[in-house]
């Protein structure tokens, strides 16, 4: 797990604020090359611990750069590999799961 991860995120989503990939692998000193397949593959951990919990999904917070406000495909793909399929409505899907996290 990368130090300060899980916190990071629960701030952002508290706020209201997404962030890019390379701005959290950034923030997180997390070295490169290979930091954002770091930073995924720890974004994924979380992602099955909050669905194991039966909470929204933290990593809903991180947007790819050229992905409109919406995370990497990735995301989607891990989403439903736990068993929460987000089509068809990919932006209400990540909506949906950011609201949740800033209600929590």
């Amino acid at each position: 797990m990368i130090a300060g991860l899980a916190a990071r995120l629960e701030g952002l989503a508290a706020a209201g604020q997404t962030i890019t990939y390379g701005a959290l692998a950034r923030e997180l000193a997390v070295p490169g090359p290979g930091a954002i397949a770091r930073l995924t593959t720890a974004l994924e951990a979380l992602m099955a611990e909050d669905a194991a919990q039966g909470r929204p999904f933290r990593a809903a917070v991180c947007c790819g750069r050229l992905g409109g406000g919406l995370p990497a495909p990735g995301f989607f793909d891990a989403a439903r590999r736990l068993g929460r399929d987000p089509a068809p409505d990919l932006a209400g899907f990540v909506a949906a799961e950011r609201a949740a996290l800033r209600n929590r």
